[in-house]
């Protein structure tokens, strides 16, 4: 796109006063939202020639053409898509300013969409959100369960609790680390002895059972293999049993039908009570991070600085 004088002069030295320049520009958004002058005046209370004039005006200020008119429809020129930008992220900080000054004051109230993965969430997340609730009774609570990256703007999701993903993050997105999981290998104490304690990688791939999680397109995910400082590698292994939810591969872990690569998070419970042993320590190995993202623009409603905290403070992994 060619470089625009106009576009790039709202981060440059003031061509007219500070108040000047926000003329116009909640007209122009709406325009550009609505895609025509009429359907904006209307959304905005004002006549068909006022929103014209505004942006009339507006055009002549930055000495730029904002729209391509024509008979059947209203679009944006480069230079007002570049425009639309700027306006857009203005507006939402005038939005954020006015959210801070509210905070001082307010309490967490309103709906609040939470998104976390299934098994994790059910068994990590669910009993902070339940407490949290609890302490916050004017908040509505909307609790999805899904191990799809959702979209969280586009979804109108608060606040989302995710396993693994991208190192890189949209711009448009909060993120908090929390720790990562830790991978064992483990099986029932009533499978070892049946079987017998693997002492070496080369005999548990080669003389047991293999238990592992099934992804949605019908693959079985690879153990992850890693000693000490050593790279990981991924090793595809026979599977006497593929199970497609984390529960459900836990279960069957207890039950005695085989070895399977666990986080821990997941097989705490059963390892403290001795329904499950560890085994091949040496191949212990760090897993998957933990974050909690929120859209940038609701980082300072009540409701979702105090989850946030909440959850930052209760779901760390340790």
């Amino acid at each position: 796109m060619e470089k625009n004088s106009a576009i790039d002069s709202l981060e440059g030295p003031a061509i007219v006063n500070s108040s000047e320049r926000l003329k116009g520009i909640d007209v122009f958004v709406a325009v550009a939202a609505a895609g025509s002058f009429a359907a904006a005046a209307e959304r905005l209370n004002l006549t068909g020639s006022a929103v014209g004039k505004s942006i009339a005006r507006l055009e002549a200020r930055l000495s730029t053409r904002l729209f391509e008119r024509t008979t059947r429809k209203l679009q944006l020129t480069d230079a007002g898509t570049a425009f639309h930008r700027v306006c857009l992220r203005v507006l939402e900080d005038i939005e954020s300013a006015e959210r801070v000054l509210a905070s001082d004051t307010a309490e967490p109230s309103g709906r609040l969409r939470v998104d976390v993965p299934a098994t994790f969430g059910r068994r990590q997340v669910m009993a902070w959100l339940m407490a949290f609730a609890a302490d916050h009774p004017a908040v509505q609570l909307h609790v999805s369960f899904t191990d799809r990256f959702v979209d969280v703007v586009d979804d109108g999701i608060d606040v989302a609790v995710r396993i693994g993903g991208a190192d890189t993050w949209p711009a448009n997105l909060g993120h908090r680390f929390l720790g990562k999981e830790r991978l064992i290998f483990c099986a029932s104490p009533a499978y070892l002895e049946r079987k017998g304690v693997p002492a070496t990688l080369e005999d548990l791939l080669s003389s047991h059972d293999a238990i592992t999680y099934g992804r949605a397109d019908g693959t079985a995910s690879p153990w992850l293999i890693s000693q000490g400082a050593g790279p990981t590698e991924r090793r595809a292994v026979d599977s006497r049993i593929v199970v497609g939810d984390g529960e459900a591969q836990l279960n069957a872990v207890v039950a005695g039908l085989g070895v399977a690569q666990l986080a821990t998070w997941l097989a705490g419970d059963a390892l403290r009570a001795g329904q499950l042993v560890p085994i091949l320590p040496d191949y212990d190995l760090e897993g998957l991070p933990l974050h909690i993202v929120w859209p940038r623009s609701k980082r300072l409603l009540p409701k979702v600085d105090s989850l946030l905290g909440h959850l930052a403070e209760h779901l760390r992994v340790r």
